[in-house]
């Protein structure tokens, strides 16, 4: 699946905060995007994850060469993780399974698939553990962990380490390292953060002004 944007402009009580940007996100990989705080770079995640409406430009998935519609099979294809979640209050393991309960998935698929997610992004010790005792570091994983079981073919992390211990950060930059790995998705992850941005990724942006350079 290919997402690309073409000339997205967005503006908050007359003040512009992306300006006529575009950019095709054509191979699996770890897409990076810079900038300051309050450069856009959130407002730019939340209008390709069709969470947010631009003022003007198109946002098209495309897939064998035919455009997909924003219904919710496209909307269940790709996921967006805050810098700040919430979680429910239960266990960490029924944090993970919730979406897959919603999407009829069988017993012994959701045990299987919630397992192995939350081995891969190291929480499987604290599967029972009540995920409101979760640290913020824990706690941002466990989101990711909710993105991940859903399988995304594109994922948005808007700023995953923000504000985080720098162990819990050690642990996500290798989990988004390990997926590249596989080549499972599309990655796009804001950052302020240069040094995190060449650690990371395989094409780098720059949200400059409201202008898209990359």
């Amino acid at each position: 699946m290919k997402l690309t944007v073409s000339h997205i402009a967005k503006a908050y009580e007359g003040r512009a905060i992306l300006k006529d940007c575009s950019y095709a996100f054509d191979k699996n990989g770890t897409y990076v995007l810079t900038g300051p705080n309050g450069s856009g770079k959130s407002t730019f995640l939340r209008i390709c994850a069709l969470l947010e409406r631009a003022d003007g430009g198109v946002v098209t998935y495309n897939e064998n060469g035919a455009e997909l519609q924003p219904d919710i099979v496209l909307r269940r294809r790709i996921t967006l993780v805050l810098p700040r979640i919430g979680v429910f209050n239960t266990t960490v393991y029924r944090n993970v399974a919730y979406a897959l309960k919603v999407r009829g998935i069988s017993h012994a698929g959701i045990e299987s698939r919630v397992n192995k997610t939350l081995a891969f992004v190291g929480l499987e010790r604290k599967k029972t553990q009540d995920a409101r005792t979760l640290s913020s570091g824990e706690i941002q994983r466990l989101g990711i962990a909710r993105a991940l079981v859903l399988d995304p073919e594109v994922l948005f992390l808007d700023e995953p380490t923000a504000s985080i211990d720098e162990e819990n950060t050690r642990i996500i930059e290798s989990i988004i390292a390990d997926m590249r790995k596989q080549d499972r998705s599309v990655v796009l992850m804001t950052t302020h953060d240069n040094a995190q941005a060449g650690r990371m990724a395989d094409r780098m942006l720059v949200l400059d002004h409201g202008v898209l350079q990359g």
